[in-house]
């Protein structure tokens, strides 16, 4: 098995270290996690959140020429809840309308108070504002 950056494997955690813990992987490999890439929030002692002997999911995020292989738990868990939320568009039945028996007049009549209570709105907001506070000219200080 070819370790390549990017796939998804179980491991077991063999040790732990101040700067991380090592992983070991399937064909008798061991990777390192570094603390950085443990969790998501910061982690001042690897020993919080992980034990020896746990199994871990880890993501391979790096192999040097020397096959040293660098492991992420924190991106192994992104990936998998970008996998279980499956991405669907809005359903929007636009044979469905409240303004079903409207004329296009109507329709368009309609449309055009909502914009202009929109527009009266937005304006009483912003001169609501501009009244308060900071004026321009005509004060001494």
């Amino acid at each position: 098995m070819s370790f390549e950056v990017g796939i998804i494997l179980e491991g077991k955690v063999v040790s732990i270290m101040p700067f991380g813990a090592f992983v070991s992987l399937p064909e008798g490999k061991t990777g390192l996690v570094h603390i950085s890439e443990i969790a998501s929030d910061y982690v001042k002692d690897v020993n919080e959140h992980l034990k020896q002997g746990d199994s871990v999911r880890v993501k391979v995020i790096k192999v040097d020429d020397k096959g040293k292989i660098s492991l992420s738990i924190k991106k192994a868990i992104e990936e998998r809840k970008r996998e279980s939320k499956p991405i669907r568009p809005i359903e929007i039945d636009w044979s469905r309308s409240s303004d079903a028996s409207l004329s296009f007049e109507d329709k368009l009549n309609k449309f055009k108070m909502d914009s202009d209570e929109r527009m009266q709105s937005l304006k009483r907001s912003v001169d609501s504002k501009r009244s308060g506070g900071y004026r321009r000219g005509g004060g001494s200080y």
